[in-house]
């Protein structure tokens, strides 16, 4: 017998719940799943589809507690889902489909006419993003706020990339629809790599409940002697930059980093100042950020929306200034907060 029920929050309502913003999502992401089946032409549609419609799933049911003879089984489906997408990806079964797109001379003709008024949509999303989450946070009116007060930031992300669509449409004259075609080819433009950040998120959540700071922790004392703090300081910036690559984000290395290394022996044992300390770290992770693939969103979905033909050209100018930050940060964090 399956008894499903929908698990509740104790925040306070809202406008932009962090429910009703995956709820978006995984509704845009049915809608993509919808069009690739039919795109007859698409050399892999079934499967590109599946892949979709695993991820959608999570957004759109992961909130739902189901119990199956007692055991409750949501966190199960959620894992296998993960896991078929990985392989998925993995194993190619994942590509592009045929789309409807304009002549380039109706691209020319449509770039001429609406000219530099094409950047104001991006412009606006951070620029809202910011303005809201500042002055908009704490607007309640009869009880009911205008964004979640857990998930502030991503409910005026949500309203910035509301208003930045219809600035959109008044610009272009599209329509819903044509907005969803296009998102439809941008992603799979993009392919597996526009879920990576995700996945990456889920995997630092993985190890900071393994409380691998710990393990990493006794792992640095395995070769390095407490008191060595120039040793300690060349391992924590190095593992961030290390650690970050292999995560693809200094966020989720962070925690683990900073609990292994910079709070046992380089704040506690040798006294440094926890603000700048902290925040050389989280330098160095970014350093890390340019050199890999695993951070998508900042060095292979510019290369795919470019049509690159080398998609890691991005690291490869990127190296060279990502070694001298980090060489940089390790001199200035050791020289300038002891």
């Amino acid at each position: 017998m399956n008894v499903i029920s929908t698990t509740t929050s104790l925040a306070p309502p809202a406008v932009f719940e962090i429910n009703h913003v995956f709820l978006v999502i995984g509704v845009l992401v049915a809608f993509l799943v919808i069009k690739t089946l039919k795109d007859k032409g698409h050399p892999k549609r079934y499967s590109t589809a599946l892949f979709w419609g695993l991820f959608g799933n999570v957004f759109l049911f992961g909130d739902i507690s189901i119990t199956l003879f007692g055991e409750q089984v949501t966190h199960v489906w959620v894992g296998f889902s993960v896991i078929a997408i990985a392989l998925l990806a993995g194993f190619g079964y994942v590509s592009q489909g045929t789309y409807e797109q304009l002549s380039e001379q109706q691209k020319k003709q449509s770039a001429d006419s609406i000219g530099n008024k094409l950047f104001i949509p991006a412009v606006l999303i951070p620029i809202i993003t910011v303005i809201s989450t500042v002055l908009l946070s704490d607007i309640n009116l009869f009880g009911l706020y205008l964004f979640d007060q857990q998930h502030i930031t991503l409910g005026a992300l949500t309203l910035a990339c509301l208003v930045a669509l219809l600035v959109g449409w008044r610009y272009t004259g599209g329509s819903p629809l044509i907005a969803v075609g296009e998102s439809r080819r941008l992603v799979d433009s993009i392919g597996w790599a526009a879920i990576l950040p995700q996945m990456l998120a889920m995997l630092g959540g993985v190890f900071i409940v393994a409380q691998t700071g710990d393990s990493i922790k006794e792992l640095v004392t395995l070769f390095v002697t407490p008191e060595n703090k120039f040793m300690l300081v060349v391992i924590y910036c190095v593992g961030m930059a290390i650690f970050t690559m292999i995560m693809g984000n200094a966020f989720a290395a962070f925690p683990v980093m900073t609990a292994g290394i910079a709070m046992p022996f380089l704040i506690e044992m040798h006294g440094a100042s926890p603000a700048p300390l902290v925040a050389l770290g989280m330098y160095s992770g970014y350093c890390g950020t340019l050199m890999t693939p695993m951070a998508a969103n900042f060095n292979i979905v510019p290369a795919a929306l470019l049509d690159l033909n080398d998609k890691y050209q991005v690291i490869k100018v990127q190296i060279p200034t990502a070694l001298m930050l980090l060489t940089f940060n390790i001199v200035l964090m050791y020289w300038v907060i002891f």
